[in-house]
């Protein structure tokens, strides 16, 4: 409790580039050599260079814990991850063949995105990936993730977008509204996809900035809210969001 007390202080930056450590007096032990800075390190080598899906998935897996909430070494671990450049490796990895890499990197890039200063990176590299992943639109050949893949993406892409206008507006430029509106009103989505791509549709349409241009393209405000009246819908194994979040 000591130790962890000395963390507490936040910078006075929290969206600076550097991060530094709570000075040690005595060697990590037990559970908290899962945290230490050169183990970090140790993660992010591993999403760079290993070419075995079971490691990559664990590895970025690993980080989207240790991202998770707002415990003090969460909050310090997110600021290394950046400043280690391990936030465009992870985004790599939305490219991956293996869905299971691909739903572990959604996760470990929506706890990162707590960051402010992250969450404006993962903004302007990240969303076109996460697009790409969601079903509909003209990609060749299209992706058939599964529901819990598809809801973590679209979760992923609330937390980057939120009180973050660019990330809305690389949205919008990424045919990412097609996908999301297609979500909502093609009748053949579970409920969970559904409520999270309404959530996503929703944020959008708050940004006032936003609304004329999306007018001139054709869309209506009611393009931008909920639609579970489809009896057809089906829903979902789970009901709730089985995020570290």
């Amino acid at each position: 409790d000591e130790w962890f007390s000395r963390g507490k202080k936040l910078p006075e930056d929290p969206g600076a580039d550097t991060v530094d450590f709570p000075k040690r007096t005595t060697p990590a032990k037990g559970y908290e050599l899962l945290f230490q800075p050169e183990v970090v390190r140790i993660y992010i080598s591993l999403l760079k260079e290993s070419k075995t899906p079971a490691i990559l998935e664990a590895s970025a897996g690993a980080i989207q814990n240790l991202c998770a909430g707002s415990w003090t070494y969460g909050r310090y671990i997110r600021s290394a991850l950046r400043q280690e450049k391990g936030l465009s490796a992870i985004a790599d990895l939305l490219t991956h063949d293996s869905e299971r890499v691909v739903k572990a990197a959604s996760g470990a890039l929506r706890n990162l995105a707590v960051d402010l200063r992250n969450k404006e990176l993962i903004g302007k590299h990240a969303i076109p990936n996460l697009v790409k992943n969601l079903p509909g639109g003209q990609q060749t050949p299209a992706k058939n993730l599964s529901e819990d893949t598809v809801v973590s993406i679209l979760n992923t892409i609330n937390e980057v977008i939120v009180d973050n206008l660019e990330a809305a507006k690389k949205l919008r430029e990424t045919q990412g509204i097609e996908k999301l509106v297609l979500i909502n009103k093609s009748g053949n989505r579970s409920e969970r996809e559904v409520r999270a791509a309404a959530l996503v549709l929703q944020t959008v349409w708050g940004y006032k900035e936003l609304r004329k241009p999306l007018e001139k393209e054709g869309w209506k405000k009611s393009d931008f809210q909920v639609n579970l009246s489809n009896p057809s819908r089906t829903q979902g194994g789970n009901s709730f969001d089985d995020s570290t979040l």
